[in-house]
């Protein structure tokens, strides 16, 4: 298979949160496509954590596209020259005021949708953490805390007891995966 060319580019925005490009691109077959929009965005992390109890800790907050409000893992993007790990520490505590005295462990990386977007999604799992601050938020969110016994977070999500996105469930099965492979490594 070959790649698609790209002929031109021009961006139609360009803001703080994201850019949408619109490229003319030539397939391999020779067919151009005169208007495919790209949504260029940072990056960003993402992490299960999960405390000395067996609780995931959620954020319920507001989704403007999706009207309605969602269950999810904390997440967000770097800051200035933070690593991806500093920038999930700093989230975590600003969202939730949980930390842990354990470093984070790294569970993968992958592509929102590269279909249309050309960002990705570091995942992590923080275990044995605690409450030890307030939350520190920024102006334009609004965050309630949840916990959830960790078991018990798989039977909401497979029975659409609540309402959260690919990303929260993608980053619990895979929390719940490695927590199984090391449980079996360690017996």
């Amino acid at each position: 298979m070959n790649k698609w060319k790209t002929l031109h580019s021009e961006y139609l925005h360009k803001s703080s949160f994201g850019n949408i490009r619109i490229d003319c691109c030539e397939l391999p077959n020779g067919i151009v496509i005169d208007d495919y929009y790209v949504n260029e965005y940072s990056d960003w992390v993402n992490a299960v954590v999960i405390t000395k109890e067996n609780q995931i800790v959620l954020v319920e907050q507001y989704r403007h596209a999706g009207k309605d409000y969602f269950l999810e893992v904390p997440a967000g993007k770097k800051e200035g020259d933070e690593t991806h790990e500093e920038a999930l520490i700093r989230e975590v505590k600003e969202e939730t005021g949980y930390t842990s005295a354990r470093k984070p462990f790294f569970l993968g990386e992958f592509w929102v949708n590269p279909a249309t977007q050309n960002n990705k999604v570091k995942t992590y799992l923080i275990l044995e953490a605690y409450k030890a601050y307030e939350q520190d938020m920024d102006d334009t969110e609004e965050i309630i805390v949840r916990l959830c016994d960790f078991e018990n977070f798989e039977k909401q999500i497979l029975s659409n007891k609540i309402k959260t996105q690919l990303f929260t469930v993608t980053a619990y099965y895979m929390a719940k995966n490695f927590i199984l492979e090391n449980r079996h490594e360690k017996s």
